[in-house]
């Protein structure tokens, strides 16, 4: 499976540049002055009409804390995206209009399956429907990386429409009809296994979850990432930039390179890639 090329990025240069300035705490007019940039033009790339040089970004890079290489990708338009294969199960992206945006939910099944488990529930389950695989029948457990509406929304809808038996939620999240699941918690189904991992950062309760097929030999692990990494960015730091941080590292620590990432927002990704270009992995 390759990655639609038609899929957009979730974050651009701006947005990018605007989380840097959050993390490392500089003002607009003190990064400027560090970088030798002048200030407008570097406000001018914060209202996404940027004509930042090469020799400027990489003044940034290293003034913000951010990836060289990956920031300049961005600076030029062109962030690369990888090829997404060797998954031992299906993968379905449910892309959902969000606002101005796309949120995504996934499905993951055996297969030639009928049943799957669901990684967040997007705006409800009428936007749900309106992307919903027709192979999917039944969906045996759901899983929320956070409690935001575009992520959660009507949990107990879909755990109703689907008869489901489990519906989790991070330890310490508040959501009708789900339990809390803990740090390094393993629920096992009948062809995969989930195991949280709590990633605090981008709000205080907040869930990546690792995904393995049950006795395989070989393929690729899948890590549902939420709002802590997308492709080519990372998530707001709402609730804390240093724990955002140490989420990041600390996720990345869990999974192989080979490890596909499955974003709250954007493109698929693998974790080897996120290494090598994201301007917030250094």
């Amino acid at each position: 499976m390759t990655v639609p090329p038609s899929i957009p990025l979730e974050d651009e240069l701006g947005d990018v540049l605007d989380k840097a300035l959050c993390q490392t705490g500089l003002t607009e007019t003190e990064a400027a002055a560090r970088a030798e940039v002048e200030v407008s033009r570097l406000r001018d790339a914060l209202d996404w009409r940027s004509e930042l040089s090469g020799e400027e970004l990489r003044r940034l890079a290293r003034v913000l804390q951010l990836n060289e290489v990956g920031l300049c990708a961005l600076g030029c338009g062109h962030y690369p995206l990888p090829e997404i294969a060797g998954l031992p199960f299906c993968l379905y992206p449910l892309r959902m209009s969000h606002g101005i945006g796309v949120v995504n939910a996934y499905i993951v099944a055996e297969c030639g399956s009928g049943r799957g488990v669901l990684f967040d529930t997007g705006a409800g389950l009428a936007a749900l429907q309106a992307v919903w695989p027709p192979a999917i029948r039944q969906i045996d457990a759901v899983f929320l990386t956070h409690v935001e509406a575009e992520h959660a929304g009507g949990l107990c809808a879909v755990v109703a429409n689907f008869q489901t038996a489990g519906a989790f939620v991070p330890t310490g999240a508040t959501a009708p009809c789900g339990r809390g699941m803990a740090d390094g918690e393993v629920w096992t189904g009948s062809h995969v296994s989930v195991t949280a991992i709590s990633t605090p950062g981008h709000v205080a309760a907040h869930n990546c979850y690792v995904v393995a097929a049950n006795g395989a030999r070989c393929g690729s692990r899948l890590l549902i990432s939420g709002d802590l990494i997308f492709a080519g960015s990372v998530g707001c730091a709402f609730f804390c930039c240093q724990s955002l941080r140490t989420s990041i590292r600390r996720v990345l620590d869990l999974v192989p390179d080979d490890a596909v990432i499955a974003p709250g927002h954007g493109p698929l990704t693998t974790a080897a890639h996120e290494r090598r270009y994201n301007p917030f992995i250094v």
